[in-house]
């Protein structure tokens, strides 16, 4: 049987070319991580970690105060949780539709077909997890259009292939390829504005009311009966030391361990390893394990398990 697999949170790797925006004053300072799976890197510089096909991709953005990442959106799930820092959320066309501050263990499942951008609002360097539906996140990142106007003017073409081409280094789109179409106005028109008052009690859920909650037993944050409901082709827990299993589990889907507080301690098969705050472990289906906290004091981990649920739009009962 394959063996869990771990990333340390100091031994990721950055890359800082990964995205349209990498030129554009204001983005040019960001580090994008792909932890697991294939991720929706543009550039060929991104560095994968763990190349397992999960059902879902896990990654991380990292960012100094004041920088911002542009305005996208996705076709499947994106949900974030603040590891280190203070960070803006917004979202909209042009990012004033409305706008979440999130703190350390808050988390934010953004709606699909949204235009999304977050910035680092913090006093120092901040980083953010993420969880993106589907091993192929849904076909990749789709710009608002004046992001890729602006990265022109800058040096970087996308081209329809997915791939960037930075001009500032003599590169040009190969012959019979054609640079991403921008969305057209009517496109733009069809993606809703969607105002804070919605976006924010059902899709934002913070750190402390999670904890109460994983008092007795795991805390169900994102699945179809969780305090955020959504089917994204995952479901996401919040464990406390109170909560964690009592004894060695199995788990039939994939399952990834994302500790955010305190040393956590991971035993199978007469192996064992401690995972901290940052690290992730992807654990393949079937392996029998058990996870306790080593230390006194705070504890808690994010636990995202594979579901049946297809990949897909966000997910309503209306």
């Amino acid at each position: 049987m394959e063996q869990p697999q771990i990333v340390r949170y100091g031994e990721l790797k950055p890359c800082r070319t990964a995205f349209i925006d990498a030129h554009t004053p204001g983005s040019d300072k960001k580090e994008n991580f792909t932890i697991i799976g294939a991720g929706v890197a543009e550039s060929p510089d991104q560095h994968v970690h763990i190349k397992a096909t999960p059902g879902f991709n896990i990654g991380a953005a990292g960012q100094p105060p004041k920088c911002f990442n542009s305005m996208h959106y996705h076709n499947t799930a994106e949900v974030f949780f603040v590891l280190k820092g203070r960070w803006r959320f917004f979202w909209g066309e042009h990012g004033d539709a409305g706008e979440v501050i999130l703190e350390e263990g808050d988390i934010f499942n953004i709606p699909t077909r949204v235009f999304r951008g977050f910035e680092n609002v913090g006093t120092d360097y901040g980083m953010i997890m993420s969880m993106l539906g589907g091993d192929d996140s849904g076909g990749g990142v789709i710009w608002a259009p004046h992001v890729l106007e602006a990265a022109e003017k800058h040096g970087l073409i996308l081209a329809e292939t997915g791939v960037l081409y930075d001009t500032k280094k003599g590169e040009q789109l190969p012959e019979g390829i054609n640079a991403m179409p921008k969305m057209s106005p009517e496109d733009v028109a069809l993606i809703p504005e969607v105002s804070a008052s919605v976006v924010v009690p059902n899709y934002v859920r913070r750190y402390w009311d999670m904890m109460a909650l994983a008092k007795d037993a795991p805390c169900n944050v994102i699945s179809k009966t969780g305090l955020i409901k959504d089917k994204p082709g995952f479901q996401v827990e919040l464990l406390s030391r109170n909560s964690i299993p009592s004894d060695v589990y199995t788990n039939p889907q994939h399952e990834v361990l994302m500790p955010m507080r305190g040393h956590w301690k991971l035993t199978w098969e007469g192996h064992e390893e401690v995972l901290n705050p940052g690290d992730t472990c992807w654990i393949p289906p079937g392996l029998a394990h058990a996870v306790e906290v080593c230390v006194t004091g705070e504890a808690s981990l994010f636990r995202i398990s594979k579901t049946d649920d297809l990949a897909g739009l966000t997910w309503t009962d209306n």
